[in-house]
């Protein structure tokens, strides 16, 4: 890693720290740190269960016990079992919890003011257009992709997912009946396997290898989330799956794809893939791609 990067890194983390006090016991003026002014924040009106706060805040489970006693101290928050599911924890504001929420978001609004007024028009439109950067790429790299079980609800979701967005953009629709088929055993090993790409614990994409012999792989449903566009996740998969395929042995990577889908055709060029003639009957092909890998 380059040290000037890093060195550029860290004089941003100690500006932001220092701006926006995060520094200060009294975060924003308030009788409590940032840790527990987030928190209630992120507990919101309708309440949260704990398990989603602790993943959604990459938070240690213990130093989120710690934060929610703290708030429960205070009189701000009750902690107490779901009434569907006794085994879940749920989190949930206190009137004064409530009243303290909007008392720190007013303050929020006045402390991002107070950031904005000494600049200019022009200084104001770039720092803001700066931090939307910053925002979108940060959460590019909170992104984390894994093998997963294609009967896992995060598989299943992103399958579906893919298969409502083809509906949406194929001219006439997509009927998956209609498609060469993947069934789940086909997306284990040896047979294949599926990757899901995460952000916190939301999934926000997926792809898929079909091990074909020995010396070839097919790359099927690719599929990114809107939410997640724009950050480079798509080629990160094409990559990961890649990867994958030379590790299994692959020397083809194989792929098709239809005329309506021109961004994932470009990002398929620009990988590297080479159209060729149809080397299968897909009824919702238009373009068949393959690349030679090197072990």
């Amino acid at each position: 890693m380059d040290p000037t990067s890093v060195a550029q890194v860290r004089r941003f983390n100690r500006t932001v720290t220092q701006r926006v006090g995060a520094l200060n016991d009294r975060f924003l003026g308030r009788d409590r740190p940032l840790g527990e002014a987030r928190l209630l924040w992120e507990i919101g009106p309708l309440g949260r269960d704990v398990r989603s706060l602790r993943a959604e805040l990459g938070l240690d489970s213990g130093y989120l016990s710690r934060l929610l006693r703290a708030l429960e101290a205070a009189g701000l928050v009750t902690v107490d079992a779901d009434d569907a599911d006794k085994r879940v924890r749920v989190a949930r504001l206190t009137p004064a919890g409530a009243a303290e929420r909007q008392a720190l978001d007013r303050r929020s609004d006045e402390v991002a003011e107070m950031l904005l007024e000494p600049l200019s028009h022009r200084q104001r439109d770039r720092l803001v257009a700066a931090m939307a950067d910053v925002e979108l790429l940060l959460r590019a790299g909170m992104i984390e992709i894994e093998e997963t079980d294609p009967g896992h609800p995060h598989a299943r979701y992103c399958l579906n997912s893919y298969f409502a967005e083809l509906d949406a953009r194929f001219e006439g629709g997509f009927d998956a009946a209609r498609s060469i088929p993947a069934p789940e055993a086909g997306l284990r090993l040896p047979a294949g396997l599926l990757l899901v790409a995460r952000l916190g614990p939301d999934p926000v994409g997926c792809g898929v290898l079909r091990f074909h012999g020995e010396r070839h792989c097919e790359i099927k449903r690719m599929w990114v989330a809107k939410t997640a566009r724009g950050v480079g996740l798509g080629r990160r998969l094409l990559d990961e799956l890649e990867a994958r395929a030379t590790a299994h042995g692959a020397r083809v990577l194989r792929l098709e794809t239809n005329g309506a889908l021109t961004e994932a055709i470009s990002m398929y060029r620009s990988a590297g893939f080479v159209e060729v003639a149809p080397f299968n009957d897909e009824t919702y092909a238009q373009h068949w791609f393959e690349k030679h890998l090197t072990g």
